[in-house]
């Protein structure tokens, strides 16, 4: 099921958040506040990558992945803005253990947070879409994408599984035999 009429509100949502997080993370870490100027490249950065991705619902693979690329990259791009401090940069100049870290673990709280949303979003769409009106254009399949074939599954060919792999597990099921004592 895709849906073109979603992609500017779902990228708009990711780019929002991961700009927000970042930037507030940068703040509390010590790194100063992001300049409005940099926050909206940043964002515009995120919207891009959001938007080129989200044709059609994703799983948390592509959305973890998508977020901690957001991060690392809106990482950089606060980064020269923001004055060094112990949690930003090591002896060596590179990313601190303590930012790095920082931003890994922020990344995934929120990829998983925005997964959890997409899924809740698209399950409510599915559920409820072909009896709201205002739904239904969304649920619309683009130009040149046939949608899958549902065929119902003959109830005659169902059987419960009970093979040969099962049974010395299904003998020794329940309390020890009783053992006579003499």
């Amino acid at each position: 099921m895709t849906s073109t009429a979603l992609r500017v509100p779902r990228a708009i949502v990711f780019a929002t958040l991961c700009v927000v997080v970042s930037a507030g993370g940068h703040a509390l870490a010590g790194g100063g506040l992001i300049p409005p100027h940099l926050a909206v490249l940043g964002a515009l950065a995120a919207f891009c990558v959001a938007y080129a991705l989200n044709g059609h619902e994703r799983g948390p693979e592509v959305v973890l992945a998508t977020t901690v690329g957001a991060q690392i990259l809106l990482h950089e791009l606060f980064d020269g803005a923001a004055p060094a401090s112990h949690l930003t940069v090591s002896a060596h100049g590179h990313p601190g253990p303590g930012m790095t870290l920082t931003h890994l673990v922020v990344a995934m709280g929120t990829g998983w947070w925005l997964h959890r949303g997409e899924s809740a979003l698209w399950l409510m769409i599915r559920l409820y879409g072909g009896r709201m009106p205002l739904i239904r254009p969304l649920l619309a399949t683009p130009a040149g994408v046939t949608p899958p074939v549902r065929q119902p599954v003959p109830v005659t060919g169902v059987r419960p599984y009970g093979g040969w792999e099962i049974l010395p597990a299904l003998r020794r099921r329940g309390p020890p035999a009783p053992r006579s004592v003499g």
